[in-house]
């Protein structure tokens, strides 16, 4: 069954099955990688895991750009399967791309309900966060996505065209998110 961890340095060798299995240079959604992050090796993979829980830490500053974000990884027995993120509140730049949540599946496990599970349990989060509505985005041809957000009870507010290509902007408000997306789904 599947399982929301907070990252961790335990699973290094497993998140780096995942990241290749992905390829070089795609963006994996969901994990807060950056193209400066050194994750090959345990000191700079130590690094970057470091800097997802200072990310989510109300007690360290943030720069001015950032805001405050809390990710899991989704994972199975040993296996890192994807990773979900989700801001705590709204810049300017997440308004008009990326939304309050952003999420990945690796290849190898899609299809199997994972996305829709696990946004379901950030939704949790979010509203015990006391956000009252969170925008989810994806590419304008991700259907499965859409899909995903939409079992959640996502109000496509429209598409836009953004720097990053034209994405769908979804609305989902908490009092009324679907909780039918249950574990069973993610089997």
């Amino acid at each position: 069954m599947p399982e929301l961890i907070a990252p961790t340095v335990r699973r290094h060798a497993a998140w780096l099955e995942a990241h290749d299995e992905w390829g070089p240079g795609l963006h994996e959604d969901g994990f807060g990688l950056r193209a400066s992050d050194e994750v090959r090796s345990p000191d700079g993979f130590a690094a970057w895991v470091g800097r997802l829980a200072e990310a989510s830490d109300p007690a360290n500053p943030l720069p001015a750009d950032r805001v405050r974000c809390t990710y899991r990884w989704i994972v199975e027995g040993d296996r890192v399967l994807g990773g979900i993120a989700l801001r705590h509140a709204l810049n300017d730049y997440l308004l008009r791309i990326a939304g309050h949540i952003g999420y990945g599946i690796r290849p190898s496990a899609r299809g199997r309900g994972l996305a829709t599970w696990a946004l379901g349990r950030m939704l949790g989060e979010a509203r015990a966060l006391g956000l009252d509505r969170v925008l989810v985005t994806c590419e304008v041809d991700n259907i499965a996505s859409a899909k995903t957000i939409e079992r959640h009870g996502g109000a496509l507010e429209d598409i836009r065209d953004t720097e990053l290509g034209a994405v769908r902007r979804y609305w989902i408000a908490l009092s009324t998110a679907g909780t039918s997306a249950g574990v069973a789904e993610a089997t």
